[in-house]
């Protein structure tokens, strides 16, 4: 197969120095440039585009999101890959949703990197277990809100189905017979995100998980 031209938009140096480091040692791979911000990715596309795009999510200026809005309308045949530390399903989901070619995070292998990056430029598309219950998760939720990046409240699964159901008005006795677990372990959620949410009160919960855009509006 032909070498596959690879770039990368991160703003910390030393990640995007490690990225190259790995992928010198992968033979389908040929990193062609390395950027700082979106703004200075979209100037670089005016001159090279690579096929595929390794892309951050959380930096200064435009956000990785905003960066792959305009990427995906300008250069529709571009594939991206998020690379990222954000873990929660509901910003998998989101962003596979919105056309991204592949997720991982930063704590990835080399093996996986790799073939994440020949996978997608194959096949157009990369799915890993965590991106494919992610994607599961959204299409139940059936929430087009978009997630806030910089927030630092994480929701396991458990936790983000309890809190959905709390929002529909069920009661614990109710949302434990509908999850399958018992009453104590249901108010076991409901404290830890009263506790996440810095809140004291089921209502103030519901506003802001609204507010941080855990729950549509």
């Amino acid at each position: 197969m032909k070498t596959i031209k690879t770039a990368i938009v991160d703003d910390h140096i030393l990640f995007r120095q490690g990225i190259e480091l790995l992928l010198s040692r992968v033979d389908e791979v040929d990193l062609i440039f390395d950027v700082g911000s979106g703004e200075e990715l979209l100037e670089k596309l005016m001159t090279v585009v690579p096929d595929v795009l390794l892309l951050d999510l959380d930096m200064p200026g435009m956000n990785g999101i905003d960066t792959y809005k305009v990427v995906h309308e300008r250069y529709p045949d571009l594939k991206v890959l998020v690379l990222t530390m954000h873990k929660e399903e509901r910003m998998i989901a989101y962003l596979m949703e919105l056309g991204v070619n592949g997720y991982l995070l930063k704590d990835t292998n080399r093996e996986e990197l790799r073939k994440a990056i020949v996978t997608v430029y194959e096949q157009g598309m990369y799915f890993n277990d965590r991106t494919a219950q992610a994607v599961l998760g959204g299409l139940k939720r059936k929430t087009k809100t978009p997630p806030k990046l910089g927030q630092e409240i994480i929701l396991s699964r458990r936790e983000q189905q309890v809190l959905e159901l709390i929002a529909e008005g069920l009661s614990n006795k109710e949302i434990g017979e509908k999850l399958f677990i018992s009453t104590r372990t249901v108010d076991g959620h409901r404290t830890s995100l009263l506790h996440k949410f810095n809140v004291h009160n089921t209502a103030k919960l519901i506003m802001e998980a609204v507010r941080k855009g855990f729950l549509p509006e």
